[in-house]
């Protein structure tokens, strides 16, 4: 009897990078699909599907690697653990960007084997995302993740002492969820003025419009400005904050070595939305000492990356981090702690992205690590 097989996903806009995965899951077995349904696919992604979950599995069933598809029969981010019981497949397929710890602890809870492919495209063809086609194959709107320094864009912050925040502007190769640390309610923010692509000219002043419209006038939060100079600003930035929302000054790193660099050594991998009710203002620590911790570290992670100094950039990275949570320590939990472990043998360092706690986990490491997703920096583009 042939071995089964299972993968999950969205599989919207089928294309060709769909059809090479589910050939090389197929050879593990019979290969059974399970596909969120339309409004796991809005809650999860915060859009609606382009083809509806009937057109979904009319053409997944038409393919020959596949025995069966079927829509999951629950919500959220496992929405297919009770098919998954039932079913009772002998492997769980997955690709690198579909890696997640639940899932593997529900395979580990299930007895299940997890495999994790690459992306690799047939034969003759190319490289193929839901992303790429969506956006007509231009990345036209990046998120961004932080590297030192969170906290320091609030003036409740920097009031203590001043200090550089360093963000890096990410193309988007694949559909990052909607997590914390991603920036991504600045990002739908941005899709309102610049539906279609970014503008090239004078990423400065394009963070700051984008800044000042997500904060409007009245405002009771104000959303940190590195979320908008990431988004808008290409490459390594930095930007220094005294007492105030937005920088007094900016640098910023775009040669092709530092930021080849940078990729080769950083990855992320997915985590759990931020918990509901999570209160981070409710318990912190914020004065002179600490927040003079953050800057010191973020000052060294710039002076490392600018030198290629691995060692140098993992220590001053992880030593943001710890004092990130020393100030705010609402942002880990056992549960967070209990990921990181997974990693300490294989990274240098970590840090969850951003400040709300879960979303991703961004790592420094000297080799690629396995399951984790690699970052694509978006370059500078000449006019």
């Amino acid at each position: 009897m042939k071995k089964k097989v299972f993968v999950s996903g969205c599989f919207d806009m089928l294309h060709s990078g769909h059809i090479a995965f589910f050939k090389e899951a197929s050879k593990y077995g019979d290969l059974y699909v399970g596909i969120g349904s339309d409004s796991t696919i809005s809650e999860l992604k915060g859009r609606q599907t382009i083809n509806s979950e009937q057109e979904r599995i009319y053409m997944i069933n038409a393919i020959k690697h596949v025995k069966q598809a079927f829509v999951n029969s629950g919500s959220g981010i496992l929405d297919f653990k009770e098919d998954l019981i039932k079913l009772k497949p002998d492997f769980f397929v997955v690709n690198e960007d579909g890696y997640s710890p639940k899932k593997e602890e529900l395979c580990q809870e299930l007895n299940i084997e997890l495999k994790k492919l690459k992306r690799i495209p047939d034969t003759g063809l190319p490289e193929r995302s839901t992303t790429a086609i969506r956006t007509g194959g231009n990345c036209t709107l990046p998120y961004r993740i932080d590297l030192g320094g969170t906290w320091i864009d609030q003036p409740y912050v920097s009031k203590y002492h001043p200090g550089w925040a360093i963000t890096i502007s990410l193309e988007p190769i694949v559909e990052y969820n909607e997590r914390c640390g991603m920036s991504t309610s600045t990002r739908n923010a941005a899709k309102k003025i610049w539906p279609y692509y970014l503008p090239l000219e004078k990423p400065e002043k394009l963070a700051e419009i984008l800044f000042k419209f997500e904060n409007t006038p009245g405002s009771t939060m104000i959303s940190g400005a590195q979320d908008a100079i990431g988004i808008c600003m290409p490459g390594l930035t930095r930007h220094y904050y005294n007492d105030g929302f937005w920088p007094t000054k900016f640098e910023s790193i775009q040669d092709e070595t530092t930021l080849e660099w940078l990729e080769e050594h950083i990855s992320m991998v997915l985590l759990w939305p931020r918990e509901k009710g999570l209160d981070l203002l409710s318990d912190t620590f914020i004065n002179e000492e600490n927040v003079k911790s953050l800057t010191t570290a973020a000052d060294n992670v710039w002076e490392s990356i600018k030198e290629k100094d691995l060692e140098g950039f993992a220590d001053s990275f992880l030593k943001s981090f710890n004092a990130q949570v020393k100030m705010f320590p609402s942002m880990v939990n056992d549960r967070i702690l209990n990921e990181i472990d997974k990693y300490k043998e294989k990274a240098l360092a970590w840090k969850l992205a951003g400040a709300g706690g879960a979303g991703y986990l961004i790592l420094v490491s000297e080799k690629p690590i396995e399951g984790a997703m690699r970052i694509k920096i978006r370059r500078k583009e000449m006019l």
